[in-house]
């Protein structure tokens, strides 16, 4: 009975770190997406304002500015989704999940279910443009989150449509050992009729 008091206690901290760590994340993308604003409106609308009142060669160079503007936007907007990602998803419990079609598939794909360790992750439905985008080689990042070490089940279910129009569905059980390491789990789908080869699952 210790033993299970014990172990029950280190899951709840485990659990309020991971709040911890979620609550941080969602501060600092609040004050990055504030940060934002104010930038644009400190440094953009001024040199909209100016343009106003600028010549033909003037307006050039503000345009050029404001282009140069929007490029640093840009980047810091991507520097805080890092940011988001290191604090949401720290490397000692980070699991991604990553779904790419086989090589000349043409089935029509659906959705997508993904339980890990007997509980729901994501089902995604797809679009006909995220769907043209896998057929092309494209790589989709469908789930991304925290688990410990060792070792876990992974369940995914595929739904689609084949060429002649009839509707199937698959699915396929794996194991993934998670390390200290964040771990980066590629799904690979395929239509039925290649037995087991219809969903792969390999480390990326």
């Amino acid at each position: 009975m210790a033993s299970r008091r014990n172990c029950d206690g280190r899951v709840r901290c485990r659990q309020k770190r991971m709040e911890y760590v979620k609550n941080q994340g969602s501060a600092a993308m609040s004050k990055g997406i504030r940060f934002l604003a104010t930038l644009v409106l400190v440094c953009v609308v001024p040199t909209l304002v100016a343009a106003q009142s600028a010549g033909s060669g003037d307006l050039r160079s503000l345009d050029g500015q404001v282009q140069e503007i929007k490029s640093d936007v840009l980047n810091i907007a991507s520097e805080l989704s890092n940011l988001e990602e290191r604090l949401l998803y720290p490397s000692g419990t980070q699991v991604a999940l990553f779904v790419s079609i086989a090589d000349d598939e043409a089935f029509r794909l659906d959705a997508v279910q993904i339980e890990i360790d007997g509980e729901l992750a994501t089902h995604y439905i797809y679009s006909f443009k995220e769907l043209e985008a896998l057929q092309k080689g494209g790589v989709q990042r469908i789930y991304t989150g925290n688990y410990p070490t060792g070792n876990h089940q992974l369940n995914i279910k595929v739904m689609g449509k084949l060429k002649n129009g009839n509707d199937f569905e698959e699915s396929g059980s794996f194991t993934f050992a998670k390390g200290v390491e964040p771990k980066a789990l590629g799904i690979t789908l395929a239509g039925p009729g290649f037995g087991s080869n219809t969903i792969q699952v390999g480390d990326w």
